[in-house]
């Protein structure tokens, strides 16, 4: 067996041979997402991980903050890494439809690390897009590598430039950590 591959107790399942840690979240409980160039962080539901066995989107965060109301406390757009090491993210987002009139000609995305301030290196951006909406829906997917560290928070955020505020329909956030030695 490889030195890197270690050996982890996941209640649910038993003893399993894992060298990838992952955290998996979903909502498709609308946000509205106010008009303007300010990027806003997805929250997520604690209750309806699709996967977390590894504690990194809890309501009781690190560094001892709790969060009451997953709906309205950016806190809870937040994954804590639980381990050092290569970072694939991955990200679905949903809009709903442009106004009529004066609607969105530009959706915003990106994902940060530390996107609250947190730590000394706060509101660390990384593979920001800028896209003109398309015929039909405005489904995006995206992934991104980066290295992470469970002292440093990280989060999707999402802007546009509509003249009213427009709903964000659905959301998925994912974080999978691959062991770098």
């Amino acid at each position: 067996m490889s030195s890197s591959l270690e050996l982890i107790a996941l209640p649910a399942f038993g003893f399993l041979s894992l060298g990838v840690q992952v955290c998996s979240l979903k909502t498709d409980t609308p946000q509205l997402i106010e008009p303007g160039c300010t990027y806003q962080i997805l929250r997520f539901p604690f209750s309806e991980e699709c996967t977390d066995a590894f504690a990194m989107h809890e309501e009781d965060q690190p560094d001892g903050y709790v969060v009451t109301d997953w709906a309205t406390d950016d806190r809870s757009g937040l994954i804590w890494p639980s381990t050092s090491g290569w970072g694939h993210l991955y990200a679905v987002i949903q809009w709903e439809p442009a106004s009529a009139t004066g609607g969105y000609t530009e959706l915003r995305d990106q994902f940060v690390r530390d996107p609250l301030g947190l730590t000394p290196c706060p509101n660390d951006t990384t593979a920001t897009e800028h896209r003109a909406p398309t015929v039909g829906m405005q489904c995006f997917a995206k992934n991104w590598g980066c290295f992470v560290n469970p002292e440093t928070p990280l989060a999707l955020r999402v802007a546009h430039n509509d003249c009213s505020p427009r709903s964000l329909v659905l959301a998925e956030f994912k974080l999978s950590i691959h062991p770098a030695d």
